[in-house]
């Protein structure tokens, strides 16, 4: 058997990971509230760029999209948002440029059909220009994957 060249696996295992985050999505509220309601769901976003342009997504990002979070802060439905980036560069299959993680209120928060229509409308009166930028930020994007995240206890077996 030939051995698969590393861009076809990246390529498969995308999809296979897109399948399983799917049904992931699909129960993660159901799955989450059924143990604890109440406890906070966390979630990180990664963000890869085009080459050269990680700046340019950044800026756009805490223009256009940090506002939105902020804002669901002060409604409550988000704890916390944080964002980091690399110290180094990876390889770029494993590339990524930033990554934000939002601490949810809870799994049904994170999981509902909120409207923010009526926020963006209220944050940015220039619709126009913000759809303008909206478009160019994801126009840069390379690629973008959420990750679902829980803690995992060392001191217990």
């Amino acid at each position: 058997m030939r051995p698969m060249k590393p861009g076809l696996l990246a390529l498969l295992t995308v999809a296979v990971l897109c399948t399983a985050g799917s049904a992931y999505a699909a129960n993660a509220q159901t799955a989450a509230t059924a143990v604890n309601p109440d406890k906070p769901f966390v979630a990180e976003y990664y963000y890869k760029a085009k080459w050269g342009y990680a700046d340019e997504f950044i800026t756009l990002f805490k223009k256009n999209h940090y506002p939105l979070l902020k804002k669901e802060i002060e409604l409550g439905r988000i704890l916390k948002v944080t964002a980091t980036q690399p110290r180094y560069h990876a390889t770029e299959d494993g590339r990524w440029d930033y990554r934000v993680t939002i601490v949810f209120k809870n799994a049904a928060i994170a999981n509902d059909d909120f409207d923010t229509a009526p926020l963006l409308k209220q944050l940015f009166p220039d619709q126009e220009s913000y759809k303008r930028e909206e478009k160019r930020r994801f126009e840069i994007l390379e690629a973008h994957w959420d990750v679902p995240i829980k803690d995992v206890d060392l001191d217990t077996k």
